[in-house]
């Protein structure tokens, strides 16, 4: 209420100030007259009795009458009334004491030196004294008053001023946060409510949608802040188009439990992620299924501290396993991913399920041999994988050696051991592969598929493979890369105006990854029905306008952000494919589909692999390539 009143003064009109000022000052000139007689007669003459004929009480009058009709036009002319008194400082208060010197000097002359009769001489001293304290006292008490609000919505207004979409707990607790860090500036609620459209929440006016585009270019509304976190994905979808064509920068909340608890700031707000660009909808699975298939387990993970094995690492903790055995052969990311299981596990009051952190490669026979002599896993998640398709067509020979003999080893110790499941990530660039990276990922699968179907191992240990397209915000995938592209200002790379991709959340992916698992009998290709592919250039353009930026192109040659078309990268293809063949078979689950595709027997295959060994050796990246041509079906670099 009283910073309401406060901005209510601010408001006003200059003159009103003005003259507001001066009424303050007039009633200083009374009181002060009034309070310089009981200071020199010791009691106070009373103005309300019908004492007209008292002497003093007409020198009061006569003395309060002169003071307001000499200090009133000298502040005028000193130029008093034209200071800001918010900004009020020494320089005021020395205009002050000059505006008054010169008043005392009359005042005192009137009534000190000449005198006039029923005014005491030495109340020409006394009151402009008093006067000094009192003019100067207002003036130091209106700058801290109205000063330091009015600094601080000046300050509040340099913030950016951002709009919040969702006026439930999740955007009060928003709106709240956001006030006390003070990073930005709340101006309203957006919600589709109409009960609580027009109404107010702590003091913010919530709007309907309809009133948005009116809103962002009366108001100044740089940000739409999202809050709301129990939506659909395709309904937040449908909002985020609509958001996108007002050219602001869209972001969302993170966690409300992490915001609220202060794990997380308002700092943390984050830009959209890449499913809420694409809209896509997280395929439904089945937490039971999941639990059977790991609950009580002791579970291995290979390449855990990589994009789809850590997320796999997490997902599995969900799941309460006896033992999760992460292997990586990268110390830090081993170093991360288990910091990050481990506090799951202490938040979550698990104490019982166990981790052990491995730091070692799959292509170690030693090391993985006593690693599952000594565990016994039930189930192993094969993610440890090179992925990057330019550097392994760079790095022929270790990708090779990575994804396939790496493959090759530690699955054939897995029959050997007895490991009832085994499944493998794979790709999509492993459908007829352009590049030594999704040529390598297939000649993985095949090797799941020769020990599955060799008649010696078929009955110990289920190899099952999962492919899939890209995963969203993945090391090496292309969101990241706009997005930091983006914050600096341009341009955003593009290899070809054409290329499309198939896009899989990883959290999904994941979970889609563990229920294979239960589907497979042996041998099997699981593939996700991913919806349609994606063009990656109306990707950037989406991500350019939601980022509140306009694209640089021929039509707007003042926009903000370029795109450039760089020219595909070795082994790049324009389009991913997820099928070799045309025969997928459905699934007990709707949205999972499965392939049995050719390949070579087992000791064909090992005989092959022998040979490989020696063409690698010798490092000659077109006899590579023509072996690979020789081995996988569809190759062509």
């Amino acid at each position: 209420m009283i910073n309401k009143g406060i901005f209510f003064l601010l408001g006003l009109p200059r003159w009103c100030k003005r003259i507001s000022a001066a009424i303050i000052d007039f009633t200083l000139c009374l009181l002060t007259t009034w309070f310089a007689f009981y200071l020199r007669l010791g009691m106070w003459i009373d103005i309300w009795r019908d004492q007209l004929t008292s002497d003093y009480l007409v020198g009061l009058s006569l003395a309060a009458f002169v003071s307001c009709c000499i200090s009133i036009p000298i502040f005028i002319a000193l130029d008093l009334y034209r200071a800001i008194f918010r900004y009020s400082g020494w320089p005021a208060l020395l205009a002050v004491m000059r505006a008054i010197s010169l008043y005392g000097v009359i005042y005192a002359f009137i009534f000190t030196v000449i005198g006039i009769q029923g005014v005491p001489r030495t109340i020409g001293l006394i009151q402009p004294l008093l006067l000094l304290f009192s003019v100067g006292a207002s003036r130091a008490l209106a700058s801290h008053w109205l000063g330091n609000p009015y600094r601080a919505q000046l300050q509040l207004g340099k913030l950016p001023r951002v709009l919040i979409y969702g006026a439930g707990s999740a955007g009060r607790e928003l709106a709240a946060t956001i006030r006390n860090a003070k990073k930005m500036q709340v101006i309203g609620f957006i919600d589709e409510d109409k009960a609580l459209q027009w109404s107010s929440l702590d003091d913010l006016k919530i709007y309907p949608p309809s009133q948005l585009e009116h809103l962002v270019k009366s108001l100044g509304i740089s940000d739409i802040l999202l809050a709301l976190p129990h939506i659909g994905r395709s309904k937040r979808s449908e909002i985020i188009n609509k958001l996108a064509k007002l050219k602001l920068s869209i972001r969302t909340m993170p966690n409300l439990q992490d915001l609220v608890s202060g794990k997380i700031s308002v700092a943390d707000l984050q830009d959209l992620d890449i499913d809420d660009l694409l809209g896509r909808n997280e395929v439904d699975l089945s937490d039971d299924c999941l639990k059977n298939i790991i609950s009580n387990k002791v579970v291995m993970i290979t390449g855990a501290g990589g994009s789809i094995g850590s997320e796999l690492s997490r997902q599995v903790a969900l799941l309460k396993p006896s033992h999760i055995i992460l292997l990586e052969q990268s110390e830090s990311a081993l170093y991360f991913i288990e910091q990050e299981i481990r506090e799951y596990i202490r938040c979550s009051d698990v104490n019982s399920i166990l981790v052990t952190p491995i730091l070692a490669s799959v292509g170690s026979e030693t090391a993985i041999r006593n690693l599952l002599g000594n565990y016994e896993p039930h189930i192993i998640f094969h993610a440890a994988a090179y992925k990057h398709v330019p550097l392994v067509e760079q790095n022929p020979v270790e990708g090779i050696l990575n994804n396939v003999y790496g493959t090759l080893n530690i699955a054939k110790l897995a029959s050997e051991f007895g490991v009832p499941n085994f499944v493998l990530i794979s790709t999509d660039k492993a459908v007829r592969p352009t590049n030594i990276m999704g040529a390598s990922k297939r000649l993985a699968e095949m090797i799941l598929q020769a020990l599955a179907n060799h008649d010696e191992t078929s009955t110990k240990t289920i190899f099952s493979m999962v492919r899939f397209g890209n995963v969203l915000n993945s090391s090496g995938s292309v969101v990241p890369l706009f997005r930091k592209q983006i914050q600096e200002g341009g341009p955003i790379t593009l290899t070809h105006p054409e290329v499309t991709r198939f896009f899989m959340l990883i959290p999904e992916a994941a979970k889609l990854v563990i229920q294979a698992s239960s589907l497979a009998s042996g041998g099997e290709v699981f593939i996700l029905d991913m919806d349609s592919p994606v063009k990656i250039a109306d990707l950037a353009k989406k991500m350019i306008d939601l980022s509140g930026l306009t694209l640089r192109d021929e039509n707007n040659p003042a926009g903000d952000i370029e795109i450039r078309i760089i020219g595909l990268r070795p082994g790049e293809k324009l389009y991913e494919e997820l099928l070799i063949g045309n025969n997928p078979e459905p699934t007990t689950h709707p949205k999972i589909l499965k392939a049995h595709e050719e390949f070579l027997p087992l000791k064909v295959l090992e005989q092959h692999l022998l040979e490989f060994e020696k063409i690698l050796s010798k490092a000659s990246i077109e006899d590579i390539k023509t072996f690979l041509r020789l081995l996988v079906h569809g190759y062509s670099s």
